[in-house]
């Protein structure tokens, strides 16, 4: 009892840090996220965190709380995922409680604009490393580059909305995944009627 309460506390705690030493939204916690969850924790892998962005871009509501209800799930089951969820919308809570009525003077401060756009400035840089890193594990091939550019295309020049090229890639990738299955599956069928051939062509020269 005592053992699961401190893993509770510790997934709790995991996600108030991320969600109090994030900047920038859902796709700016990666960076925290990798190292909490992946490098530090060792509670998921690199591969899930990015099927875990791409279901919580597609499904409704916040990124960063899918990411944690999807984190927590699978660490502790369905209280983990509540605990999660506590962990990562605590400090925004808190904070915007705490400051509701300054957050409409904050525009009168040149201080406080330059802050920000130093903020910004280092959460473009982690975005940019993540980016890097996760790229090199998820584009090993011809066509994953090209459906990269086709979507950052899409999305930059054409505006098209984020889920909807998520939408089209989840289509996409089922559909590459039946057709080679269905390749793998005719192949050996070939391969047979081949050898059974061949095993024919032998015993008719033996014959002879």
């Amino acid at each position: 009892m005592k053992n699961k309460l401190r893993q509770f506390i510790e997934l709790y705690l995991a996600f108030l840090k991320i969600g109090a030493f994030t900047f920038g939204g859902g796709l700016a916690m990666m960076p925290i996220m990798q190292r909490e969850l992946i490098e530090k924790r060792g509670w998921i892998t690199e591969e899930e965190l990015i099927d875990y962005f791409a279901i919580g871009q597609s499904t409704p509501g916040i990124i960063a709380v899918n990411v944690a209800t999807f984190v927590g799930y699978k660490k502790l089951g369905w209280f983990g995922g509540i605990i999660g969820t506590l962990g990562v919308v605590t400090p925004s809570w808190v904070i915007i409680m705490l400051l509701a009525g300054a957050i409409s003077s904050v525009d009168k401060y040149p201080l406080a604009q330059k802050a920000l756009r130093g903020i910004n400035v280092a959460v473009a840089a982690l975005l940019t490393s993540v980016i890097v890193k996760f790229s090199k594990k998820t584009i090993k091939s011809f066509w994953n580059v090209f459906f990269m550019l086709l979507a950052f295309a899409l999305i930059y020049f054409f505006k098209v909305q984020s889920v909807w090229i998520i939408l089209a890639a989840l289509v996409t990738g089922c559909l590459l995944t039946l057709y080679r299955q269905k390749k793998k599956l005719v192949v050996p069928e070939n391969d047979d009627k081949s050898s059974g051939t061949q095993h024919e062509t032998d015993s008719e020269k033996e014959d002879k």
